[in-house]
């Protein structure tokens, strides 16, 4: 993968770092990054050729002062588009971050200022979401006179449960620092830079072995959508080919020999 295959992009700046790390970065910041027809087929371009690509972890952030505002409520304003020209909008937003999901890519997004509407549809398909002390969460439909459509009542629902999700989108509230983190919105809240935990975490992401990457970034969610008896089933076929691939040995014997790196507790 190189940088001029990257060229084709106008609504996305890529930039890779060591190790198979893409920095991928919403660039309409006049725009607080929200989402047009053309940037939701460039996230759909993206993801769909990350992993044949060669990218080992992808660190998904926003330029400017927000991550991402949703979705481009002017474009959306004047094309008044029909319900079938929506529709299929919507589809191609929930292609894009099926790709991100399922797409055995970890995903890790850098979040700061405006995660909101469809910004927080983005943001809840990536694997983590690291948060900053800016950082605030809404959904605010209800108060726009629209409804969701990018797979919020999947994935939303998902981290915060289908009441607070309601309640969200009722009333508009809003969700920020230690509040966001304790009901599922992101894993990590920082005081400095979302930027440089999630460029840390991607690091250490990409060090396993990318099989086994692939698995724990798609397997476990199609798993979710299973019975219980079915993912069981589907677990154990997951883990007869991950679990043996001639690329853990090494780490295996390492382990065995009491060579490898232990688990520790964090230090206080």
């Amino acid at each position: 993968m190189t940088t001029r295959d990257f060229n084709r992009f106008e609504t996305l700046a890529v930039a890779e770092e060591e190790d198979g790390v893409l920095i991928v970065t919403l660039n309409r910041p006049e725009k607080r990054n929200a989402l047009n027809a053309a940037g939701v087929e460039e996230l759909v371009d993206l993801f769909s050729n990350a992993h044949r690509n060669g990218a080992r972890a992808i660190v998904l952030a926003g330029a400017g002062n927000h991550f991402c505002a949703g979705l481009d409520l002017v474009e959306h304003h004047e094309a008044d588009r029909s319900p079938a020209e929506f529709w299929q909008l919507c589809l191609r937003w929930h292609e894009a971050f099926n790709k991100m999901e399922y797409g055995g890519v970890p995903v890790i997004a850098a979040l700061h200022g405006a995660v909101v509407g469809g910004g927080l549809e983005l943001a809840s398909a990536a694997h983590i979401r690291v948060a900053d002390q800016t950082t605030y969460f809404a959904l605010p439909e209800g108060q726009r006179g629209i409804f969701t459509g990018g797979g919020a009542t999947i994935r939303v629902a998902d981290l915060v449960g289908k009441a607070r999700m309601i309640d969200m989108m009722l009333t508009g509230r809003v969700y920020q620092g230690q509040q966001a983190i304790d009901i599922g919105l992101a894993q990590y809240l920082v005081e400095g830079s979302s930027m440089d935990k999630a460029k840390e975490l991607a690091r250490h992401a990409a060090a396993n072995l990318p099989l086994t990457n692939f698995a724990i970034c798609s397997a476990i969610s199609h798993m979710q959508n299973m019975s219980g008896l079915d993912a069981a089933y589907a677990e154990a076929v997951v883990a007869g080919v991950v679990n043996t691939q001639p690329a853990a040995r090494e780490r295996l014997e390492a382990f065995a020999n009491k060579t490898a790196a232990r688990i520790r507790p964090n230090k206080e």
